[in-house]
């Protein structure tokens, strides 16, 4: 999967994969963060891109569509996880490790976690 999605175009998606059902532009308006605030045509905006890039889909309801992710969260996070540590640490996951410590971004319950997946992959 090679599908871009901007950080604005993020936030209508994290607002689809949220929901059970689909869901029409003016749901999504009411979904969005406040802080964003996006008109309903910014909404509408949005939408069209991502459907442009086939992140998601729609089908007509009457006079309205009804949107719906035509990707998995899931696999787009591993795509873009993939990605930023190929760009930004040769695709090796021990220097992010090493970057976060040093900059004391991980906390004791990140470090256990993080132990506990090590202790795991290796039996």
């Amino acid at each position: 999967m090679d599908i871009r999605i901007s950080d604005a175009e993020l936030d209508v998606m994290e607002v689809l994969w949220a929901a059970s059902q689909p869901l029409t532009a003016a749901d999504i308006a009411e979904r969005i963060d406040a802080e964003r605030g996006w008109s309903l045509a910014t909404v509408k905006t949005m939408l069209s891109r991502l459907a442009a890039k086939g992140a998601l889909g729609h089908r007509e309801d009457g006079r309205r569509f009804l949107y719906s992710p035509a990707i998995r969260r899931d696999a787009y996070v591993g795509t873009e996880s993939r990605r930023f540590v190929e760009k930004l640490f040769g695709g090796r996951l021990s220097p992010l490790v090493a970057h976060l410590a040093e900059g004391d971004a991980l906390g004791e319950e990140d470090i256990a976690a993080i132990e506990a997946l090590l202790k795991e992959l290796k039996s």
